[in-house]
């Protein structure tokens, strides 16, 4: 999932040679998983049609206040265009653009749009290099910077008049690199690492048969798209699990045993600033496993178990500088158990729930937790839906480290 997914994104176009790129970036921005529409200025209709546009985007293409046609002409309202829009793109912008978006001259719907628009705006410009250098071009570019305004620098090469320099539109895939960079760098945990684990383990009797427990890992796939959702890098260590994420910043790591789930961590924990362990590992597996299925030659059937590695604790014992966030699924004397869980395991935070809850534990979508960090700060919550629980802990999180 790309971090324009979803986004609602205009795309206004004025009047250059470079509008005729402007299909294929409507479909990357498509690609992208982004709603898109577009506002034209009537003069960039000669570069490229609404028909093209309109085909890609699946939306009307918008280019004067009315049509001027249709004797029943309902009026193009610029301002629901520019609250649709989370983010504006201009692309191309030629000098006559954005001269007139600097000194707010608003003679098309494209302009109209732009002075009504909320959302961050993006601007890229399209021109030849004597008008990208000249004085009153490079004026024009800083008192769009100073409104908040976003540019997108051109670029070096040949130009529509044949000469080669500066004023070169950025080409599309660049366009949506540089949004998307930008659009990271402001997010909370962009360039930090996370680890998280999720799921049950399986721990093998005999071919067929296992031991196992009823974690769904709902939560722990809920975390780790909070946490990619604000810019982190997530590695998410899933035991057996029906959970399906697809994520740009998520690497997904299949284990099935608690010791696969341990080497794993222990192979990324050093590297990672938060570790947020939610997977329900098995405590004890069989310590004999059986090489073919076994028989059901007795009535009764005894297995010798053994401890499995305490994943929790041997983080706890070796961290430097990671946050270590574990979970306790208690049933009784439950805030004693977790607080007791958090000093043993030497873990900055314990998000403690109860089996006792109703909607609460194994399956269900929704959970009720209670935080607690090394401090003894205790911090409690309704039962609400898993994906807010994990939007609540990645905020704490957040908030004790970087606010």
């Amino acid at each position: 999932m790309s971090i324009l997914s979803g986004k609602n994104i205009l795309l206004g176009i004025s009047a250059g040679i470079a509008a005729y790129k402007t299909a294929s970036l409507v479909r990357l921005f498509i690609k992208a998983g982004a709603n898109v529409k577009v506002v034209m200025t009537p003069a960039s209709k000669d570069f490229v049609t609404p028909l093209t546009l309109s085909t890609l985007s699946k939306h009307p293409v918008e280019s004067s206040f009315y049509n001027e046609d249709d004797e029943n002409a309902v009026w193009n309202n610029h301002v629901e265009l520019g609250l649709w829009a989370d983010l504006f793109i201009i692309a191309p912008a030629t000098a006559n653009t954005l001269s007139k978006m600097a000194q707010g001259t608003c003679d098309n719907l494209l302009l109209a749009t732009y002075l009504s628009a909320k959302c961050p705006v993006y601007f890229a410009p399209a021109m030849d290099l004597d008008m990208y250098k000249h004085p009153s071009t490079k004026a024009t570019f800083e008192t769009l910077t100073k409104f908040g305004n976003i540019m997108i620098p051109a670029t070096h090469g040949e130009l529509a008049s044949g000469l080669v320099g500066e004023g070169r539109m950025a080409e599309p895939e660049d366009i949506v690199t540089f949004i998307t960079q930008h659009l990271l760098g402001q997010l909370p945990l962009y360039g930090k690492k996370v680890m998280i684990t999720a799921g049950p383990t399986y721990e093998a009797i005999d071919p067929v048969r296992f031991i196992g427990n009823h974690s769904s890992g709902k939560m722990g796939f809920e975390i780790a798209k909070a946490t990619a959702n604000l810019g982190a890098e997530v590695v998410l260590i899933s035991g057996p699990t029906n959970q399906v994420l697809k994520h740009d910043f998520v690497t997904v790591v299949p284990v099935v045993s608690a010791q696969d789930m341990y080497e794993q961590a222990h192979k990324y924990f050093m590297s990672v600033d938060v570790a947020i362990l939610s997977a329900a590992v098995a405590d004890y597996r069989p310590k004999e496993v059986a090489q073919h299925k076994i028989k059901k030659a007795s009535a009764t059937l005894t297995l010798e178990l053994e401890k499995t590695k305490d994943i929790l604790a041997s983080l706890g014992a070796i961290k430097s500088h990671q946050y270590l966030v574990g979970f306790a699924l208690e049933t009784d004397n439950e805030l004693e158990h977790a607080k007791a869980k958090l000093k043993r395991k030497h873990l900055n935070l314990i998000v403690l729930n109860s089996l006792n809850d109703k909607g609460a534990g194994f399956k269900s979508d929704t959970n009720k937790v209670t935080f607690i960090d090394d401090k003894e700060q205790i911090v409690s919550f309704d039962l609400k839906p898993k994906s807010e629980v994990a939007q609540d802990l990645v905020h704490h999180i957040i908030h004790t480290l970087y606010a």
